[in-house]
């Protein structure tokens, strides 16, 4: 079955951090950018951050800027979230995507992930 699945929520406090995993099977993730995506309840679905197959090109949601990191590990396969700093308004089920940076801008993906939630609280 082609399908990547989050991994590494849970309950932090303020202040704290966490990373997010994102691993692809059935399908060499390599080739594909891997976005991350964020949903709170009662708010609209916001791209935190992509990065693009080689790891070269990155870009991040202003909300999340200087506190998460994109990265990953083609030969595991697997895309990371790095998240410091967290805040509440932090606080949301975090999904992972693959396709094109630009596709994923719109929130075109050609594979996502099944969500992750993440609460910040005290």
């Amino acid at each position: 079955q082609l399908q990547v699945v989050e991994s590494g929520g849970g309950l932090v406090q303020p202040g704290g951090s966490l990373r997010l995993s994102c691993t692809a099977s059935g399908f060499t993730l390599q080739f594909y950018a891997i976005a991350w995506f964020r949903q709170a309840p009662g708010r609209e679905r916001e791209k935190v951050s992509c990065i693009s197959p080689t790891s070269g090109t990155k870009n991040y949601a202003d909300s999340v800027k200087g506190r998460f990191t994109t990265s990953r590990d083609n030969d595991k396969n697997t895309g990371y979230l790095q998240m410091n700093s967290l805040e509440p308004e932090d606080t949301a089920v975090y999904y992972c995507a693959a396709g094109d940076c630009a596709r994923l801008e719109y929130g075109l993906a050609d594979f996502w992930g099944q969500g992750t939630q993440v609460t910040v609280s005290s």
